[in-house]
């Protein structure tokens, strides 16, 4: 047996800064996915959806309102309806409730999207982290 020496030099600031940089990538990718998802599952149609289903959407606003955003101090990523495009409407078809005097059924939308995209959202961060 030789007498050899070994020395591991370990970066522990750099790994970490590797790990927010791949874990934001990821972030983008689930938001991404997600709101794919929601947006697929909004149809375009005169008449309103029945309960229990994604609502309608009548000129295409509403699919092209839900949108993502990531917030890299928390690292969490936001996705949903813009208030800024369509108001608070979507707050009454999504929980059920009222809206300018009018009762309107659950008509969910994002949680059955995140629920139907859970399962692949791991996969996301898989090969994340590069060397």
């Amino acid at each position: 047996m030789t007498g050899t020496k070994v020395r591991v030099e370990f970066d522990d600031a750099e790994v970490f800064s590797q790990v927010k940089k791949g874990s934001l990538k990821a972030l983008r990718r689930a938001g991404a996915y997600v709101r794919k998802s929601a947006r697929n599952a909004v149809s375009r149609s005169s008449k309103a959806s029945s309960p229990g289903t994604p609502p309608h959407t009548r000129r295409g606003l509403l699919k092209r309102s839900i949108l993502f955003g990531v917030e890299k101090n928390r690292m969490a990523v936001v996705i949903g309806p813009a208030k800024k495009f369509i108001g608070i409407s979507m707050t009454a078809h999504e929980f059920g409730g009222m809206y300018r005097r009018r009762k309107y059924p659950k008509r969910p939308l994002m949680g059955p999207a995140l629920v139907k995209t859970a399962p692949a959202l791991p996969k996301l961060w898989a090969d994340s982290v590069k060397p």
